[in-house]
C-alpha cells in the first residue's frame, strides 16, 4: 500500500529566482527572472507586487502628499501619518474599518485589505518613501507571462502576489493580485471523493495556494527573494483574471 501511495503523490518545487537586483522603474522583470533561472513548461512564477510596482514607478514620497481633513482626522485616530492615510484613501474606493492602527479597506481594484496594500517596508530603505499596489495586475501578469514565453518558448503562468490578513484569521499570507495563463479557481463539482460521493460545491483557489506557497520562501524581511517558480503544481490553464477570487459584495457575509 505505502509504494502504492508513493506512485500516486506528485512532487511540487518551490524554487526562489536568486540573484535579482533592486528594481527601478523601467526595469523588465520578465528579462531580468528569464536571465536568471531556467523555466520548464507548466511553471507557475509568482513575483512580488513590490518589484512590479518599482518596476511602474508606483513609488510615492508621502511628505509630498497634500493631505485632506479627513485624512487628517484618520491620522489621530490610528497614529499613522497624515500623508500615508491620504494615499489610503486616495486609492480606495471604500473605507469599511477604522481600528486603532488598521485601517481596512476596499482598493479600486477590489482587494479588501488593510491600508490599501500600500508597503512601507522593502521599498527603497527611505521611510518616507512608499509604494502603491500595481496598477492593472493582471494586464501585467498578462505582459510578462508574453515576454516570458517568448524568450523561453515554454508554457508557463504568472501570479503577482501580495500579503494580506484575512477575516477571523491571525497572520498574513499570500494571494494571487494578478494572474495570467492560469484559471485561479480549480472548480470540483461534479468530481467524486475517496468514497465516491460527488463533490456538491467544492471551489479551490488555487493561485492563492500558489502565492501563499511562494510567500514561504519569499518571506517579509529581508529575505531578498521577490519570485519564486512553483514547480509541479496542478492547475487549470487558460484565461483567468485575479477578479474571480474576489466575493462579490452581495455575498459577503463579513462585511458590514
Amino acid at each position: 500500500m505505502f509504494k502504492e501511495c508513493e506512485k500516486l503523490t506528485s512532487e511540487i518545487r518551490i524554487i526562489p529566482v536568486l540573484g535579482i537586483p533592486l528594481i527601478k522603474e523601467g526595469d523588465n522583470l520578465a528579462k531580468i527572472i528569464f536571465d536568471r533561472i531556467e523555466l520548464q513548461d507548466n511553471d507557475i512564477v509568482v513575483i512580488c507586487e513590490t518589484v512590479v510596482s518599482k518596476s511602474q514607478g508606483r513609488i510615492v514620497d508621502i511628505t509630498k502628499i497634500n493631505p485632506s481633513n479627513k485624512a487628517k482626522d484618520i491620522s489621530k485616530k490610528t497614529g499613522k501619518d497624515p500623508g500615508l492615510v491620504q494615499l489610503i484613501l486616495d486609492e480606495s474606493k471604500e473605507v469599511l474599518k477604522i481600528g486603532d492602527s488598521v485601517i481596512v479597506v476596499e482598493t479600486k481594484d477590489g482587494n479588501i485589505c488593510a491600508s490599501a496594500g500600500i508597503d512601507v517596508s522593502n521599498v527603497c530603505g527611505n521611510t518616507s518613501m512608499v509604494g502603491l499596489l500595481p496598477t492593472n495586475p493582471d494586464k501585467e501578469a498578462e505582459k510578462i507571462r508574453l515576454e516570458l514565453k517568448k524568450l523561453s518558448k515554454k508554457e508557463i503562468a504568472i501570479i503577482i502576489s501580495d500579503t494580506q490578513g484575512r477575516p477571523f484569521r491571525s497572520g498574513a499570507v499570500g494571494v494571487a493580485i494578478g494572474v495570467s495563463g492560469m484559471k485561479p479557481l480549480w472548480k470540483r463539482a461534479g468530481e467524486k471523493d475517496l468514497y465516491g460521493y460527488e463533490l456538491k460545491s467544492s471551489i479551490i483557489a488555487t493561485a492563492d495556494e500558489a502565492a501563499s506557497a511562494a510567500s514561504l520562501l519569499m518571506g517579509q524581511s529581508n529575505e531578498g527573494i521577490p519570485a519564486v517558480i512553483i514547480r509541479g503544481a496542478k492547475y487549470i490553464k487558460g484565461i483567468g483574471s485575479s477578479k474571480e477570487l474576489l466575493r462579490k459584495k452581495e455575498k459577503d457575509l463579513f462585511r458590514p
